[in-house]
Formats: C-alpha cells, sequence, structure tokens
C-alpha cells in the first residue's frame, strides 16, 4: 500500500538511523562509543526522583493543557534568575518536550507555504518539525571557518520576502555550540520589528555556556516582546530526556491564545512527568553549577584530543554540549557506516552523526559530523582514538589514500 507523499519527503534522524547498525556491531562483541546523540550520563537531580517516587493520586488524572499551575508558576521564578522579572504563569505554557514546542510554533505563526529564516547548520529535527508544518526553511549559512558566528545580519533581512513568519535561533545552538551574544540577537530583533515577523529562540541549553561566556536570553528585550517566542525544555538542564517536558514563554498573548488549541488538541502534556519537573527547579544551584563545570572538561578534553587528528578541523564551542568538525573523507556518512559495519580498534568503534543533514542547502555538510560530549573522559578519549584510527584506515582502504 502507497503510503503519503508527506512523509516521503521527510529525511530518518542522521542522530538515529545508524542505530541499527551499532546494535550489529554490539552483537559482533565491538563496543560502540556514542558521539552522536546528546543523551547525558549526568544523575537527574534528587528532587525530581523523589518527587515521582512520592507520587500518591489514586488516578493520573488529565490536567490543564496548558500545563499545571505549580509548574507554570515556578518556571516563572526560575527565569529571574537571569534578569527577567516579569514572567507570569499566563506567558508560560508547558509542552510536551521542546519538540513539542517548536512544532507548536511552526503551527502557530506560519500557514502552508510560508518561511522561517534559520542559520545552518541547525538541529536536524527542525526540518522535520518544519515538514509536518508544510513550512518551508530559509537558510542563512554559518562557516566552521567564523567558529559558527552569526552570518551578517544583512544576509538575513536579503531572504525576508512577504511570506517569511520567523527567524529561528539555538542559543547555546545545537550542532555548533555558539552562544549569540546580546548585540547579535539585538540585530536580529531591529529586522524583525522593520519587517515585522518574530524571533524565536529555542534557549534548551541555556545554562551551558563556557570560558566565562555570558548567556543573554531573548526574553530580556522587553522593548520586543511582542514579537518574541522561547523555547525550553527540563531535557537537558536536568538530565530528564526521558521525561518530555518543555515549554513556550512569551508575551504575546494573540500567539497564546492561538497555540493554546493546539495545546488542547493533545489534551494535556504528561501529569507525572511536570511534577518531577517542578522538583527540579528546586535542586540547589550547586547542581548546575556542577554540572556545567563537568561538561567544559569534557569539552575541553575532546576538543583537545581531536585537534591532534590529521586532517580534522574543529571549531571550539563556547556552549551546550557538541561541536561541528569538517572530516578529511569523501562522505561523513559513508565513512560513519563503515565505522559500524567494518571497523574496530581495541574492540571499540566510534558513532557520530553525520552533519549533511543539519543542512538544507545541497552538498554542505557532507564531510562533517555533529559530535556530542556527554559521556565521560576516559570514554571520550577512548571514541577520539577510535576516530583517528578509523581515519587512517578508512582512507587507505575506501579512498586509496596512504
Amino acid at each position: 500500500m502507497q503510503m503519503s507523499k508527506r512523509i516521503s519527503h521527510f529525511q530518518a534522524s542522521p542522530i538515529r538511523r545508524l542505530v541499527p547498525l551499532a546494535r550489529e556491531a554490539q552483537k559482533r562483541g565491538v563496543k560502540v562509543v556514542h558521539f552522536n546523540i546528546g543523551q547525558p550520563d549526568i544523575k537527574t537531580p534528587v528532587e525530581a526522583l523523589e518527587a515521582v517516587h512520592n507520587y500518591s493520586d489514586d488516578v493520573i488524572a488529565y490536567g490543564s493543557s496548558e500545563g499545571e499551575l505549580q509548574l507554570r508558576t515556578s518556571l516563572a521564578e526560575y527565569y529571574k534568575k537571569y534578569g527577567v522579572d516579569d514572567v507570569r504563569p499566563e506567558n508560560v505554557m508547558i509542552t510536551t518536550g521542546g519538540s513539542e514546542a517548536l512544532q507548536f510554533v511552526f503551527m502557530t505563526l506560519c500557514d502552508p507555504d510560508d518561511e522561517v529564516i534559520i542559520p545552518e547548520p541547525f538541529y536536524t529535527n527542525v526540518a522535520t518539525f518544519a515538514n509536518i508544518a508544510m513550512v518551508n526553511l530559509t537558510p542563512v549559512t554559518s562557516s566552521i571557518d567564523d567558529a559558527f558566528a552569526l552570518p551578517p545580519v544583512e544576509d538575513f533581512e536579503k531572504c525576508i520576502n512577504k511570506k517569511t513568519t520567523a527567524i529561528l535561533l539555538c542559543s547555546p545552538n545545537n550542532p555548533t555550540g555558539h552562544v549569540y551574544s546580546r548585540d547579535e540577537l539585538l540585530q536580529l530583533l531591529e529586522i524583525c520589528k522593520k519587517h515585522d515577523i518574530f524571533l524565536v529562540v529555542d534557549e534548551v541549553y541555556r545554562e551551558f555556556c563556557y570560558d566565562g561566556q555570558k548567556f543573554t536570553t531573548i526574553l530580556s528585550f522587553p522593548e520586543y516582546r511582542d514579537r518574541i517566542i522561547c523555547v525550553d525544555s527540563f531535557s537537558k538542564r536536568f538530565s530528564m530526556c526521558g521525561a518530555r517536558v518543555g515549554a513556550i514563554v512569551t508575551f504575546n498573548e494573540n500567539f497564546m491564545s492561538d497555540a493554546i488549541k493546539l495545546a488542547q488538541a493533545r489534551l494535556c502534556p504528561p501529569a507525572i512527568e511536570q511534577v518531577a519537573a517542578a522538583a527540579a527547579l528546586e535542586a540547589p544551584e550547586s547542581y548546575i553549577d556542577e554540572v556545567v563545570g563537568e561538561y567544559e572538561r569534557r569539552r575541553n578534553t575532546l576538543i583537545s584530543a581531536i585537534q591532534e587528528i590529521p586532517g580534522v578541523k574543529v571549531s571550539r564551542p563556547k556552549g551546550a554540549f557538541y561541536f561541528v568538525v569538517d572530516l578529511p573523507v569523501d562522505d561523513a556518512e559513508k565513512f560513519a557506516i563503515f565505522l559500524l559495519k567494518e571497523f574496530s580498534y581495541n574492540g571499540h568503534t566510534v558513532m557520530f552523526a553525520p552533519a549533511e543533514d543539519f543542512y538544507v542547502t545541497e552538498g554542505l555538510g557532507r564531510k562533517q559530523a555533529r559530535i556530542a560530549y556527554v559521556i565521560n573522559e576516559e570514554e571520550l578519549l577512548i571514541g577520539a582514538e577510535c576516530l583517528k584510527q578509523g581515519l587512517k584506515e578508512y582512507r587507505k582502504r575506501i579512498m586509496g589514500i596512504k
């Protein structure tokens, strides 16, 4: 039977589509070091786990479509640490992860064939969310040679037309690790105001900034608040990826009154997970401080190791826990498959996410990979050595380069 034309145009996730090959490698006795997925090994705050263990309601009932008041109130209070004192519960909608938040944004702001401008490379699943909403992503390309800094704002303005509804950023950025400065955000806000469009910023990695880098939340620009939408999530901040609790935060009442229609259609976000999320916000600040310090050490360890690999170009990330590398190969996905099917070094191999599908522009990213540093330093070093040895073997056996 024939499936829809819509689904035929969707991509399989480059982060997950090679998982069957990894399972086959493990069956052969090869240990796979995972650089491919942002699943932290950091422990979830004990406050969140205890809240789940102590859940005592007799019925797990439907909740409010916009999310439970306790969690929305706690999240509004949380933003005060970033100098935003006037977020109210009615400015917060709880979603089933940051993914649903982005889906709601596309569906609320855009009609079919509308356009959203986005710097590339970007989190690859955004392309799927856009496809579901029948929205076209218009790319503005950032470069590894410029450490993936924001491209000139003139490049964004050139892309704006009557179908443009928004500019979408992720800061700190997945996959590049770039952290957008206050000045960069302000330049884009001026363009959005000039052309009467929205600026949507995915801030799910907000806490993870390194080298003294200061994070600026998009919510801290009150003069532009009618065109600002912030996407948030508990997944990475509190190592709660499986809980699937995210949020939309905006002061635009019209957006909220329309987005609630989507929230009502899916009834409510997960109930027990919201209890855990509210409890996670009660974790001491030392929890976040220790996690950030751990990721910064891991970043330093892995970047140093990869910089020693001949032919590999890497940009030092300022935040999140990813970075993009240029590899001296003909095709990063072919190399990734080779590592999983034909290679091992001391009983190990390494898995990464090929980066071509992190771009809209055809041909870009074909020799690039996104690497996540969410595992312990010992495993990071093993993975880096597998990458080094695997490159030697691939270039010799597949590319014919000694």
